[in-house]
């Protein structure tokens, strides 16, 4: 191939590839604006984690209310309260609350308050394919971070098309670990208690406080 035909494959190719990642986030901020222009969220979520490695394979269902930075998730049989400065994490088996910083406690960690928000920093963007599923359409966003100390390999976020909501996130880890969380409803604007995301002692007499 003559150098000038090289040239002008390279410049094709690094054209093609900064359309796509644009395209990608053109996408995931349009997914962004609509996710804040809403005052509530409620979702029901599957729950997969997987590692053929190590022979695990773990799923559980979930759920979770968030509004703003506040949020409520119930899973495996623990209901993690964060009212926007402890996160409250009761465990009604065990008969114990730890009440904790959500920064300290989730340093670095896809928490209910950033799921829909967290690849706005720390990733490259690249458009992955689109599947019909259930009669939706679902375009994939694979989600690279730049740094490459991460534990994360890599992440694909399905959106759908239509609504321009999150339907899955597919992560995989570095260690053969797949972890993948499946919307299976999305719900806005519901009406909420105004007490929702406040921690009431009172229901929780007899427990083991753990403050950390």
């Amino acid at each position: 191939m003559k150098i000038k035909n090289i040239i002008l494959a390279l410049i094709v190719a690094v054209s093609f590839n900064g359309f796509a990642q644009n395209k990608a986030k053109t996408l995931l901020n349009q997914v962004s604006q609509k996710v804040k222009s809403y005052n509530n969220i409620s979702i029901e979520f599957k729950y997969v984690l997987e590692n053929t490695t190590e022979k695990i394979k773990q799923e559980t269902k979930g759920d979770v209310i968030m509004q703003g930075e506040k949020y409520k998730l119930n899973i495996l049989g623990v209901t993690r309260l964060f009212d926007g400065k402890k996160l409250y994490s009761i465990s009604t088996e065990d008969e114990e609350v730890t009440i904790s910083s959500e920064t300290n406690s989730e340093e670095g960690a896809i928490t209910p308050s950033k799921m829909l928000s967290f690849y706005e920093d720390g990733y490259v963007y690249a458009m992955d394919i689109e599947q019909n599923m259930n009669g939706r359409k679902i375009q994939l966003v694979k989600l690279t971070p730049i740094d490459s100390k991460s534990e994360i390999k890599y992440i694909l976020l399905g959106i759908d098309t239509q609504t321009k909501h999150i339907y899955n996130l597919i992560q995989i880890g570095k260690n053969g670990t797949k972890t993948t969380l499946t919307v299976n409803s999305f719900k806005t604007n519901e009406p909420l208690s105004k007490n929702l995301f406040t921690f009431d002692a009172n229901k929780y007499k007899g427990y083991y406080i753990n403050k950390l």
